[in-house]
């Protein structure tokens, strides 16, 4: 079956809908500083720089311009693991906790605006399917 036609209506569809503001927003969402937050704060407990570089699949150089920003906001802490004096510890501070449910709260609803325009039975297939599709790429790293 060749979906090539399909394929080039959809990439047609994904541009229209990633320009939209509302998608720009969530796009932004996922990766970078709100992206860092929201794992931090979804793990619940100390993290190590390599761990989001693995997560994110980003450089450390990056991960650490990232981790600089947020620390001169005051939503994480760094310190030195007092075990193994070559690895840093990142904890979400109070004010990060605040900012990343925060920012989830406002994707979240800006999400579910989204859906509403959907309507109920299309917006629940529509999740249903990108669960599907996000599952088999999942175990299928070789597609590209």
């Amino acid at each position: 079956m060749d979906n090539s036609t399909l394929a080039a209506e959809l990439m047609d569809k994904l541009h229209m809908l990633r320009k939209a503001q509302p998608q720009k927003y969530i796009d932004e969402a996922l990766h970078g500083e709100f992206y860092v937050l929201q794992f931090l704060a979804m793990r619940g407990e100390e993290v190590l720089p390599g761990e989001l570089c693995h997560e994110m699949d980003v450089s450390s150089a990056r991960i650490a311009q990232t981790l600089n920003s947020i620390e001169r906001k005051g939503w994480i802490t760094r310190r030195i693991d007092p075990q193994d004096r070559r690895r840093i510890i990142i904890t979400l501070t109070a004010a990060g906790k605040t900012e990343a449910e925060r920012l989830r709260r406002a994707v979240t609803g800006i999400a579910a605006k989204m859906l509403d325009l959907l309507g109920k039975r299309d917006a629940t297939e529509y999740v249903r399917i990108t669960g599907k599709l996000a599952n088999a790429i999942s175990k299928c790293p070789d597609i590209i």
